[in-house]
């Protein structure tokens, strides 16, 4: 397990830039954990990467968000990243503190960033930033790195900044996830979200989302595991784990109505599920997501 090292007085920041021909650009090649946050993007095609069981082969235009303990490396082997170029920006959860509450709350009700926010079990997105947005991605990687190497006056506020736009823009890939599915020919998975979008309120079940979609519900969770290294009932949890996130800090309602809004109709049955999910209960989670 790799940990962060913080430096006094330094923003809790670190960027990689991983060149073609050397491993990833760091010991990041072998096969490792770590217990910060990490957002890779990668600006050409070649090599692969490894995340848990499943490896990706790189394209231009990746980017994979990736949550503490997630085991992490090159494919085929320490070499499957030495043919990868891009950027790698690493930092502990809690850099942005109180300072951005607001913005910092709605990435992680998005629920494919849950994993990214920590509280889940391991976990990593792939998201794919569009061509015409990837010249701007690089810059905001090239422009966070300039900031911490010269340390010019005012260059704390200026990586928190550079960030939080980095993050945004993790956000803004993720919201449409239904509808990029449809667009990479993933008509099922894109079926299977939309019905959990539309129902996680509900007490829906496996067998719910595999009779909407017409599959039984051992083909459904094969399908889907395979695909997204997930179960379905993982898939439906994340989301009403997401809603309840955003509620308890955004509204007043009480944690029982919080519960039976993301179709719960069980107060502590909902209270042990958040809590088995974010080490805290939804009251704490509350009085943390509200900074005096």
């Amino acid at each position: 397990m790799r940990t962060f090292e913080a430096v006094p007085g330094v923003p809790a920041v670190r960027v990689l830039r991983p060149l073609p021909g050397r491993r990833g650009g760091s010991p990041a090649g072998r096969a490792h954990t770590h217990d910060f946050l990490a957002l890779r993007y990668f600006e050409g095609d070649g090599g692969s990467l490894r995340l848990g069981e499943r490896e990706w082969r790189i394209e231009a235009g990746d980017a994979y968000v990736i949550a503490p303990g997630e085991v992490i490396g090159g494919g085929d082997g320490a070499d499957g990243l030495r043919e990868a170029s891009g950027w790698t920006v690493y930092f502990p959860p809690e850099i942005l503190g109180d300072r951005a509450p607001g913005a910092f709350l709605s990435w992680r009700a998005h629920p494919l960033l849950f994993p990214f926010v920590g509280g889940a079990a391991g976990g990593a997105q792939r998201l794919r930033v569009p061509p015409e947005d990837r010249a701007s991605w690089s810059r905001r990687f090239s422009a966070l790195d300039d900031e911490l190497r010269g340390r010019r006056d005012g260059y704390r506020e200026a990586v928190l900044s550079h960030l939080t736009l980095l993050l945004v823009e993790v956000s803004r890939l993720a919201a449409d996830v239904v509808g990029d599915l449809r667009l990479r020919d993933e008509p099922l998975l894109a079926e299977v979200f939309g019905f959990i979008e539309g129902r996680y309120g509900e007490a829906i079940s496996l067998k719910d989302v595999a009779r909407a979609v017409g599959l039984t519900p051992g083909h459904l969770t094969t399908v889907v595991g395979r695909k997204t290294g997930r179960t379905v009932l993982e898939w439906i949890t994340e989301r009403r784990m997401a809603e309840a996130r955003k509620l308890l800090v955004e509204t007043d309602l009480s944690a029982e109505e919080v519960g039976l809004r993301v179709g719960y109709g069980n107060p502590s049955y909902f209270a042990r599920t958040f809590g088995r999910a974010h080490g805290a209960t939804p009251i704490g989670w509350r009085r943390a997501g509200r900074p005096s």
